[in-house]
């Protein structure tokens, strides 16, 4: 847990304090602006005028309710860390955890005084306005306490408003007033010790480095209880100027500072002068090629959990966190990433396609389903993620965006059977029409019209053929004359209801279109609107030629694995502040989008392809026995190729595409490469091998689940009901008005003593039902639980 050991100020002002303070000094507090003595009538119209301009700008809320940046760190489910997140790197600590000759060398170089002024030394301003008025070497008459004042100005308040910082570093008369009657009220009001530090937590060193914390970390590997004699006076001698007195570009610089704030420690009586001496022999002892500073962005992260760390950032934003938030407010982040798992898949994708391998990317993703929540458990890929494209690194997330373009291939006849089979136009026992190549009449049509040709890959497939092989051997002539039966829109939905939110809405934004014969700004004729950009009139879509998210593709068979819940892909299982405190995320709620019985039939179809599918012969070299679900798909030029799947309660999906500025064929070998290749790779050959790979060490030693069977209701075509809106998580107004709209009267139970505005945590009956059928609602006080 990250402290903020800010110092407490008292509100008020204290411009009693300030006048008196000026009294003392006189018209001297003006003369720090110039060598040259001004007239005693007009310097002293200037501090009053002064004076009183800035004590109408101060304002110690900016300090009492502006927290210092802080380190974010993300940690994988077990606790390891993954990344740093940071935009000022500080390690903030307590006046028990700075060493004493820290103490000493601060406070000798910089204030002497400390522990006897009031937050201003008048003393000290006499002194210096003096020296500097009689051309002596410029002098600053700063109290540390001002210093603190200052530099938390500039890099905490204001650290985001250059005009403002460009004001509190100015040599102005102003802001020299409004800083100290800021260190008067807190040397008023607040123990010295938390005011030292304060000042030692907040202050800048050079590298990003702020604060005596993270200063001890960078420059000495070590922590700031441990700070010696020479290594305090050099952190000491820096902050006057951390880029002069930086040990790394100015050496002989750093090594004189630090000897002259030994040599004020002797002079102060903090250090006698032998051991000065000591000190003073000693050489820099800087750790090597410092200072050494961790990585502030996922970028940092290692190979197997950069894409991760980035969806997690970006997950928290859509929650309502800002970026400035998330990398200063010194949050703890527990995620759900499995780091044994990714690290498997990561070997396996590899493997398959090396990091460096031009042109070709390898995504994976894996999810543990539930019908409370889909935990992210690995997103990964052959590429890393950076900015070094020649070291194969990608600065954008190919994992979760739908960067793969040119699309999943017929992994898409899964929206398409499962809207057929919800609709009644097909059952689990029915046979599919499928003669070698047809030419199907697009759902929009003029009489400029053309038919849409379509072809199967080869000439072995039955016709007809059951709707499981067709799932298995994936024939485009049968799923495209199934979509045409089953309607567009219907599949499209469906598509979105399974889980591609975020594909769908990237490709409505100006995702790229695609050839064919259907004209994509025509109108949709069941709801008369202009067509979306991801071609719902267009009767390709089951061939899935289109941008897809690996992750969201794996969360499709999540949704059909958790009995037809869909959830959002969730990377966080907690968020902590820098007190400790949880910190509530918030994400959609989960949905009933598909009946357990539709759920369970889907499944059923989809478990055969690798015992007799497109992916049974890259299982058995695998030696793969488990029992699960799966679907390839491949692309017509094969520029990428895909395969998602299930197995007891994980849920993934493999995608290999080429991903460079000049695609070409995907073709198999030994590495996976572009080419020329003929008929090119499969997706039961280069996309499913990593699946067969990683999942076979991740499942080592566990029994198997068994894919549940089809429900008997959707072995024949016909209607199967109406699905039940799915309102768990819901508020109890909200959740019934839902179920009204959609033809369900509903009647709501308590459960305890409750509020009627409680959150639905149960309903009865769910899945698919007659309209008008009663639901009851079960409702608990309060809002949804935290994720």
């Amino acid at each position: 847990m990250q402290h903020d050991t800010r110092p407490r100020i008292r509100r008020g002002r204290s411009l009693a304090l300030l006048l008196g303070a000026c009294a003392l000094a006189g018209v001297v507090l003006a003369g720090l602006l110039s060598p040259v003595v001004l007239g005693a009538g007009l310097l002293s119209n200037q501090v009053n005028g002064s004076v009183d301009d800035a004590a109408s700008g101060v304002d110690t809320s900016q300090i009492t309710s502006t927290d210092m940046p802080l380190v974010t760190t993300v940690l994988d489910r077990n606790g390891g860390l993954l990344a740093q997140l940071f935009d000022q790197y500080r390690l903030p600590v307590t006046y028990q955890q700075i060493s004493r000759p820290m103490d000493a060398a601060i406070i000798a170089i910089e204030d002497r005084r400390f522990f006897q002024d009031a937050g201003v030394d008048p003393r000290a301003v006499l002194r210096a306005a003096l020296n500097n008025s009689s051309g002596g070497s410029t002098q600053g008459a700063s109290t540390i306490t001002q210093q603190y004042v200052k530099n938390y100005l500039i890099n905490v308040v204001d650290r985001q408003n250059p005009a403002a910082q460009q004001q509190d570093r100015a040599d102005t008369f102003s802001r020299k007033v409004k800083e100290a009657e800021l260190a008067l009220q807190i040397g008023q009001s607040v123990p010295k010790e938390d005011i030292l530090t304060g000042y030692l937590n907040v202050v800048e060193f050079s590298g990003n480095v702020y604060g005596v914390g993270a200063a001890a970390k960078a420059y000495f590997g070590t922590t700031s209880d441990r700070l010696t004699i020479p290594q305090s006076a050099l952190l000491a001698g820096m902050v006057n100027n951390p880029n002069l007195y930086n040990p790394y570009t100015h050496p002989g610089q750093a090594l004189q500072r630090r000897n002259t704030v030994i040599d004020a420690m002797v002079q102060s009586g903090s250090l006698a002068a032998d051991a000065g001496n000591t000190a003073k022999s000693a050489p820099l002892g800087v750790v090597p090629n410092g200072p050494v500073v961790p990585g502030s962005t996922c970028m940092s992260a290692a190979p197997d959990a950069g894409f991760f760390c980035n969806y997690v950032v970006t997950y928290l934003k859509q929650s309502g966190l800002s970026s400035d938030e998330i990398s200063t407010g010194g949050y703890t982040i527990k995620t759900t990433m499995d780091p044994a798992a990714s690290q498997t898949i990561k070997d396996a994708v590899d493997k398959n396609v090396p990091t460096t391998q031009d042109g070709v990317a390898n995504t994976f993703s894996l999810i543990q389903p539930g019908q409370t929540g889909h935990q992210v458990l690995a997103m990964v890929s052959n590429r890393n993620f950076g900015t070094d494209a020649t070291q194969g690194e990608r600065s954008t997330n190919i994992v979760a965006d739908p960067s793969n373009v040119f699309g999943a291939g017929s992994s898409f006849k899964i929206f398409t059977t499962a809207a057929a089979l919800e609709a009644g136009t097909v059952g689990f026992t029915s046979a599919l029409p499928n003669p070698g190549s047809d030419c199907f009449t697009p759902p929009v049509t003029n009489r400029y019209t053309r038919c849409y040709p379509v072809a199967n890959d080869g000439t072995s497939y039955p016709n007809p053929i059951s709707l499981q092989d067709a799932l298995a051997t994936s024939p485009n002539v049968a799923f495209v004359g199934l979509e045409s039966r089953t309607g567009m829109p219907a599949v499209v939905q469906m598509a979105e209801r399974l889980g591609l939110r975020h594909t769908l809405a990237a490709n409505d934004a100006g995702g790229t279109p695609i050839t064919d014969p259907a004209d994509p700004q025509s109108k949709d004729p069941q709801y008369n609107e202009p067509m979306s950009r991801y071609f719902q009139g267009l009767l390709s879509f089951t061939l899935g030629d289109s941008p897809v998210s690996t992750l969201e593709m794996s969360n499709v068979s999540a949704t059909i694995l958790s009995d037809g819940v869909w959830c959002p892909p969730n990377p966080i299982l907690s968020v902590t502040d820098r007190d400790g405190k949880p910190v509530q995320v918030d994400q959609e709620p989960c949905q009933q989008v598909v009946s357990p019985g539709l759920a369970h039939t889907l499944a059923a179809g989809l478990s055969a392809d690798t015992t007799k599918g497109t992916s049974a012969v890259a299982a058995a070299r695998a030696g793969w026995h488990h029992p699960d679900i799966g679907k390839t798909g491949t692309t017509n030029e094969s520029e990428s190729v895909a395969f998602v799947g299930g197995v007891d309660h994980y849920a993934a999906a493999s995608f290999v595409f080429a991903d460079g500025s000049h695609p070409q064929e995907v073709c198999p070998g030994t590495p996976v490469h572009l080419g020329n290749c003929g008929h090119g790779a499969f997706g039961g050959t280069v996309a499913a091998p990593p699946y067969f790979d990683a999942m076979n060490q991740i499942l080592a030693g566990q029994p198997d689940v068994p894919v549940p069977g089809p429900d008997p209701a959707y072995l024949t075509e016909g209607d199967h009901g109406q699905i039940v809106p799915f309102v768990i998580g819901q508020a109890g107004p909200a959740a019934a008005q839902a179920l009204q709209q959609a033809g369900y009267p509903s009647t709501q139970q308590m459960i305890g003593s409750l509020s009627p505005r409680g959150t639905v945590v149960g309903q009865s009956p769910q899945g698919n039902v007659g309209a008008g059928t009663p639901i009851t609602i079960f409702t608990s006080a309060g809002p949804p639980p935290a994720n």
